[in-house]
């Protein structure tokens, strides 16, 4: 018995470049786009897929700290400048720390089902290079229980907070184990990255990857046990995707065959003042991925393509193994035996993920739902995988905070 009531369905993905350092035409003293403009680029982008956006219903759109990058709230009230017909239609915010866009994915599956609307239009949007690192650390330390946790915090408190989750990693299974694991993780993102135009790293030269993943770490300057080539970027972006009941494909002239089946999604919260249990895990994640393969009614082995959070490399490993690719402990091993890279047993990341596309926060959940789209449905160009009638799932999982706020989501390759 399908989880669903009804079918829903997710077509007309689109996102824009991921702005910020590594990018050639990045020049931080030089005016930027705001964040109104993304989020008019990534609509745009997704209507022009599509015959009739005036059935477009209504928007939701993932969003973290426009409020202190920004000095912007109230977004909803950009949705109707994204097209003529939006005026006086429903949009709201939603937020989740990392997982604004998951939450958001979340939220217009929802409203799908609840026959509210046959078509959602969902947005992921976040503007960060508008200050100093140090103050944006400061600013996204709010994913976090902020009152209680960041007065005793590192000055880059989520670094630090994924730091300890490496040398905690380090101390159980071995740094000769754990740490090329990192930088396996790193080549393949930055690898994947140098086949995606969009993306913050399409323009890395480095003849060394790996050397640059192993590069030891600086407590003085910044983490104890990770260097910055672990962490995801500071970036500007936006990602839409269109979510439609099979009544909504027909409103707005999209065929099965241009869209992926939703078949099954979990979100799950952890408590925002408790400490992770274990910091080798990633607990929270390892949970919304089986509540979602279970109304999914698949397994692991079962998935095509694999979307995770890597907002930082340690963070990559961890989710292979909550997703249920690999063993407790094995993720390193698991990673360096070539199993995530795009001709491997489970392909991750396929456009660059986090670290090499850029992790633009309230828009990575998007995203990842945009490349999962892309790939089942043949349009992901240069890094395309293979996506059997054997396994014609792909799953995302989109993360907030220190492995607090999780939406676990799977898709299906329409027939």
């Amino acid at each position: 018995m399908s989880f669903f009531r009804k079918k829903v369905y997710a077509c007309s993905g689109f996102y824009t470049v991921s702005l910020g350092t590594g990018r050639k035409e990045f020049h931080p003293k030089k005016p930027r786009p705001g964040i109104e403009h993304y989020i008019k680029e990534a609509g745009l982008g997704v209507i022009e897929q599509i015959s009739n956006p005036e059935h477009i219903d209504e928007g939701i759109i993932g969003n973290f700290i426009a409020s202190r990058f920004c000095h912007q709230g109230n977004l909803g009230g950009f949705f109707p400048m994204v097209h003529d017909t939006f005026q006086y239609k429903p949009c709201m915010r939603v937020e989740g720390a990392c997982d604004s866009g998951g939450l958001a994915l979340a939220a217009a599956v929802k409203t799908v089902l609840a026959d509210i609307a046959d078509v959602v239009m969902c947005l992921g949007v976040e503007v960060q290079n508008t200050v100093k690192a140090v103050y944006g650390a400061d600013y996204l330390a709010a994913a976090g229980w902020y009152s209680g946790e960041r007065k005793q915090g590192h000055a880059y408190f989520f670094p630090d907070q994924f730091s300890q989750r490496a040398g905690a990693c380090f101390d159980k299974f071995g740094y000769d184990r754990v740490r090329p694991g990192m930088a396996r993780w790193y080549v393949n993102a930055i690898e994947n990255a140098r086949k995606n135009p969009k993306a913050q790293e399409y323009h890395n030269k480095n003849s060394d990857l790996n050397g640059t993943g192993m590069t030891s770490p600086n407590p003085k300057a910044f983490c104890e046990y990770i260097n910055v080539f672990d962490c995801s970027k500071v970036s500007d972006g936006a990602a839409g995707l269109l979510f439609a009941s099979e009544r909504g494909l027909e409103k707005i002239g999209v065929s099965k065959n241009d869209a992926v089946e939703v078949i099954a999604y979990a979100q799950v919260q952890d408590n925002l003042t408790t400490p992770p249990p274990d910091l080798t895990k990633l607990t929270t994640c390892e949970m919304a991925a089986k509540r979602a393969y279970e109304r999914a009614g698949i397994q692991p082995k079962d998935l095509g393509v694999l979307e995770v959070h890597d907002c930082f490399t340690v963070a990559g490993l961890l989710a292979v193994e909550a997703a249920g690719l690999a063993g407790y402990g094995e993720g390193a091993d698991f990673v360096k035996d070539g199993n995530t890279s795009l001709d491997g047993l489970i392909p991750t990341n396929t456009s660059g993920g986090l670290i090499g596309y850029g992790h633009p926060t309230g828009a990575t959940g998007v995203r990842q739902a945009v490349d999962i789209v892309h790939q089942l449905s043949g349009k992901a160009g240069e890094y395309q995988v293979e996506i059997s009638s054997e396994r014609p799932y792909g799953m995302l999982s989109s993360m907030g905070g220190n492995d607090k706020t999780v939406v676990a989501m799977i898709f299906k390759k329409t027939e």
